[in-house]
């Protein structure tokens, strides 16, 4: 099963503090007295996953040191308990202890404390970062690392600093994050090639994986290998290895997908033969082939893998790799028919898994296994048996407050509800199970990176259930303003989740509803909110100072899903919209037709589309009425949800324009004819502008231009990328390739020098990646990341001489007083609709306007 893509790694989580070594390795006490035997049996205890048991030797160890006067050796052992408590989720316990050993630092002298106060800090650090903290985990691993720096502990430095990069990267703050981590791999290229550095890279790497560099991070752990190998350190190979399957599996392709079934392989053949890191391999190695429906190759690892398990001793880790172990098989037997393991077999791992839990007092891990052996008597339909179950899970999972299995086991009491036919009782829980969705929006970056689930899986469909379940409880018109509204913030709000996780952090926050921008000023707008359900596609529409209005069809999501596949195919074939044959019209009725005497009322002249999953993948203009297209009736926009910037109109007088193209072929991109004409007729159009051609367009000029001049307009015509995946994201300068999370290094950068906004970004040759139903995904995010008030972009590119044509129009058209932008664009499409060679969808329709439409 895949793995959340934004899921927390921290270095932290190997820290244990003893006298002499602050990181877990072998005992270094000589002739130990009871206390230090009590800390050594700790350690082990805690290496070993017992976390409970460590904890308990623990606080015996810390309580002689009080008794001694030891106080250094009291605040080590109060960090090392703040640890423990942290890794079973008692954060009160874990706080009061972190506390507790930095006051006692505090009162000590600074010249013999530096380094404990130091890693002690590291502790505290790592428990803000866990709940979601990260500011203040920021600030504390940089008053850490003040002190590694100057004590010149390289190897804790460059630890702290890959932890800061991660908490910024879950602030969204990706320039910084990336900066940290390219000093770090700067500075690590500097020392010796032994096994610090070989970690240290592959610490580097794992964190790229998980901001979203996926390239990059296979460079930085292919470097790791090569040391590691070089250096015959076998371990650090190993862990490198599998650090470069789950990276290559990220990249969602065959080819990248194959390398990683031989990266786990290598690993697995590779790995040292008192550590678990075979079975590691093996395991990862064995989801992958479920995954990719390699199953005879799936099957042979059954054997091999249920042995391995079998000689784990009890801990954290061995219960989630048989929980793991358990969710995979299950994938596998809904997926083909097997005896071996039966059911009973399954429900036997996790049921030993649950046993091993309560033996070590790990209550996280015991929630987590009682609650997947109850989604198995889910599946089974022995309802009963699995309610007891979740109820029991999620008893555990309330008493230590783990938010992230709580809202699991939540779901599926919705769900057993649900399939009981207790509607509203599945409700009160799929609402609880959303609102701690929603309070996760940041601690989701620091889940528990053992528990496998992904975004598709087991985030998006709470929602969409939610949403299913609210819409068919409408009782009467009172009960239908109030689950309308509901109904309409809960998929608002899996948007939000979508853009959070394809940035993998949650980096968009909102200023303007757009209801109320609706509501105001007599504006002619309406909004048109269309959620793709598994039985049928309903549509809220809501119009000014007037209640919402909710109709639907009975379609499938996948008829739907492959009526917009068959439009684009339509468009790319150059048909047109009274084209019996083609999807414009079919559309046109699910989506508007109901609408069409509201909108009449009304008087609306312009329609705003939040677009669900794959419906983003088409340009609204082009649906068909039967007698014209929807672009001749009205003027039309995007928005990625019901919140956005700060709309205001563009200052009409004059318009400056920054302009980037690319017109040479580029990194196997090929020519693009018409950009100089595209660039050279706006130019004509515009008060003041700067051009940056071919070689002038690298990533410095552009950055350079936007902060020395305030530019409301930004216009690119240069090749470019929307896909669901952010590392595939792009736009392509003459030197580089700049993905979705380096566009605020071009133009937000100048937020710190220029106050205003850009109020325009043009993107005019871009395309969403092929085969990728949910491309336009990509298209929000570099809307969002740019900083942009309004961004235009075509949904295909076209090497045309009607894409300069249209630009032209589109900035004649800006000029004028009471057009807004919106309008703006519908004018140019509409002028190359009127020329016979152009009045096929496929030339006017691609570009849309998202975000600000006045």
């Amino acid at each position: 099963m895949k793995k959340l893509k934004y899921l927390g790694l921290i270095l932290l989580i190997s820290l244990f503090l003893t006298t002499l070594s602050p990181v877990l390795g072998k005992s270094q006490f000589v002739n130990p007295s009871q206390t230090q035997r009590l800390i050594e049996s700790g350690k082990i205890l805690y290496e070993a996953g017992r976390f409970s048991e460590a904890v308990n030797l623990l606080k015996q160890a810390a309580l002689k040191y009080q008794a001694d006067a030891d106080q250094l050796n009291q605040a080590m052992t109060l960090s090392n308990i703040s640890l423990a408590y942290q890794k079973l989720g008692q954060w009160d316990e874990a706080e009061k202890s972190i506390n507790d050993s930095l006051n006692i630092l505090k009162f000590l002298p600074k010249s013999q404390i530096k380094k404990v106060y130091a890693q002690s800090l590291d502790v505290k650090g790592y428990l803000e970062f866990v709940q979601g903290r990260f500011q203040k985990a920021i600030v504390i691993w940089q008053d850490a690392a003040k002190i590694y720096s100057q004590l010149n502990l390289e190897a804790a430095l460059i630890q702290s600093r890959i932890n800061q990069a991660q908490a910024m990267q879950g602030l969204g703050l990706f320039i910084q994050a990336e900066k940290i981590l390219i000093a770090v791999e700067e500075s690590l290229e500097k020392q010796p090639d032994n096994a610090l550095k070989a970690v240290g890279l592959r610490s580097v790497g794992d964190v790229l994986r998980i901001v979203g560099n996926l390239d990059e991070s296979k460079k930085v752990l292919q470097e790791s290998l090569r040391i590691a190998s070089e250096n015959e350190e076998n371990q650090e190979a190993t862990e490198t290895l599998i650090s470069l399957g789950n990276t290559a599996r990220l990249q969602q392709n065959i080819n990248s997908k194959s390398s990683a079934i031989k990266y786990y392989q290598q690993a697995a053949l590779r790995a040292p033969l008192k550590s678990d890191l075979g079975l590691e391999a093996q395991l990862n190695l064995f989801s992958l082939l479920v995954e990719m429906e390699e199953l005879p190759a799936a099957k042979e690892l059954i054997p091999e893998i249920s042995a391995e398990i079998e000689k784990l001793s009890p801990s954290r880790k061995s219960i989630y790799t048989q929980i793991n172990f358990a969710k995979t098989l299950e994938k596998l037997k809904q997926k083909t028919i097997i005896d071996k393991p039966s059911w009973l077999d399954i429900a036997q791992i996790l049921s030993t898994a649950i046993q091993q839990g309560k033996t070590i007092k790990d209550k996280r891990a015991e929630s987590y296994g009682l609650g997947n052996l109850g989604q198995l008597y889910e599946q089974s339909k022995q309802f009963n048996e699995a309610q007891k179950l979740t109820q029991k899970a999620l008893a555990i999972a309330n008493s230590i407050g783990a938010k992230d299995i709580i809202y699991q086991q939540q779901w599926q009491m919705g769900r057993l509800y649900r399939q009981q036919g207790n509607i509203k009782a599945a409700i009160e829980y799929y609402h609880g199970a959303w609102e701690i969705l929603k309070s996760l929006r940041r601690d989701l970056v620091a889940v528990d990176s053992n528990m496998q689930f992904s975004f598709r899986e087991s985030i998006e469909p709470v929602y969409r259930e939610y949403v299913d379940l609210i819409l068919k409880s409408v009782e009467n018109k009172q009960q239908n303003k109030q689950k309308l509204i509901l109904a309409r913030e809960v998929i608002e709000s899996l948007q939000l989740a979508e853009i959070d996780n394809f940035f993998h952090s949650a980096c968009f926050n909102t200023k303007v509803v757009l209801d109320e921008v609706v509501d105001r000023d007599n504006l002619k707008s309406a909004i048109v909110y269309p959620i793709i359900l598994p039985d049928r596609l309903e549509v809220i529409l809501k119009l000014p100072h007037s209640p919402l209005v909710r109709y639907a069809s009975p379609i499938s999501e996948k008829e739907v899903e492959e009526t917009i596949q068959q439009l684009r195919t339509d468009i790319e074939e150059r048909k047109i919209g009274a084209d019996n044959q083609a999807q414009f019209q079919k559309l046109y009725n699910w989506l508007l037709q109901p609408a069409g005497k509201y909108l009449e009322n009304s008087k609306i002249n312009t329609l705003v589309f939040v677009l669900d999953g794959s419906l983003r993948n088409i340009p609204p203009g082009a649906l068909y009425d039967g007698k014209q297209y929807l672009i001749e009736k009205y003027s039309i926009a995007v928005s990625p949800g019901l919140q956005l910037y700060e709309l205001q109109s563009i200052k009409r007088k004059n318009l400056n324009v920054l302009m980037g193209g690319l017109s040479e072929e580029r990194f196997n991109f090929p020519r693009l004819n018409y950009v100089e004409q595209e660039l050279q007729q706006i130019e004509s159009q515009v008060s003041d502008s700067k051009i940056l051609l071919n070689q002038k367009f690298t990533t410095n000029a552009v950055e350079e231009q936007v902060n020395r001049k305030s530019y409301p307009i930004v216009h690119l015509a240069t090749h470019g990328q929307f896909s669901s995946n952010s590392d595939k994201t792009f736009l392509l300068a003459y030197d580089q390739p700049i993905k979705v999370n380096q566009l605020n290094q071009w133009l937000r950068a100048r937020e710190e020098n220029l106050p205003e906004a850009i109020e325009l970004l043009v993107l005019s040759a871009c395309e969403t990646a092929t085969g990728d139903k949910r491309a336009a995904l990509g298209l929000a995010g570099v809307a969002i990341q740019a900083g942009a008030r309004s961004t235009v972009a075509s949904l295909w590119a076209l090497n045309d001489a009607s894409t300069a044509q249209l630009m032209s129009q589109f900035y004649q058209e800006l000029k004028k007083s009471g057009v807004s932008k919106a309008g703006a664009l519908r004018n140019a499409q509409l002028s190359l609709l009127k020329q016979e060679e152009y009045s096929t969808p496929y030339f006017w329709a691609p570009y849309v306007l998202i975000g600000n439409w006045l």
